[in-house]
């Protein structure tokens, strides 16, 4: 079932921006990612199977703050 998740990630860098776009790209069962919002702090996540819970955990201690904004059906 296709899951589509948006995080919050405090982004202050474009280098803080491409490490956190690396660190979801290369987690398995993501097909699709995004950035979304006014200064483009909102990842959005589509794929199939990826753990949500260990994506966020990554994120929060390679680039900062991290907050799930939604998670559901795609």
């Amino acid at each position: 079932m296709k899951q589509k998740m948006v995080l919050k990630v405090t982004m202050i860098c474009q280098k803080c921006r491409t490490k956190a776009l690396e660190i979801v790209a290369d987690s398995h069962g993501v097909t699709f990612l995004g950035l979304e919002g006014d200064n483009k702090e909102k990842v959005v996540v589509i794929g199939d199977g990826f753990d949500a819970v260990a994506m966020v955990a990554k994120l929060r201690k390679k680039v900062g703050h991290t907050e799930i904004v939604s998670l559901g059906a795609a």
